[in-house]
């Protein structure tokens, strides 16, 4: 068994950014929309709570890949985007859903 370590190893480092049940699929929702409001986002990932999604969020713009920005007016307003590092990450993104496919095909032959 391989061992990653999230401080030694960069793919370590990078899986454990994007890892759990949610971050990736907020990408993905943030790749194909641009910028969201958040409940445009907990509507676009089916199943996900507000906790989850906040949390989610959070993280990833601790991260630096997702960029909050909040707006002064009543009602409040806040809005994600990806950021310039996190859209460096979706050709990684688009060859993992290759990859999926391709998987996917093998295993309904099989």
């Amino acid at each position: 068994m391989i061992v990653f370590s999230k401080d030694k190893c960069a793919v370590g480092y990078a899986l454990n950014t994007i890892g759990g049940k949610w971050k990736l699929p907020v990408l993905w929702i943030l790749s194909q929309n641009g910028t969201l409001r958040y409940n445009e986002l907990k509507k676009s990932v089916t199943g996900i709570t507000n906790m989850m999604l906040t949390s989610s969020l959070k993280e990833l713009e601790e991260s630096g890949l997702v960029n909050r920005v909040q707006y002064n007016e009543i009602p409040p307003r806040v809005e994600y985007s990806l950021t310039e590092i996190g859209e460096k990450f979706l050709p990684v993104l688009d060859e993992v859903a290759k990859w999926g496919e391709q998987l996917m095909n093998l295993n309904r032959k099989a």
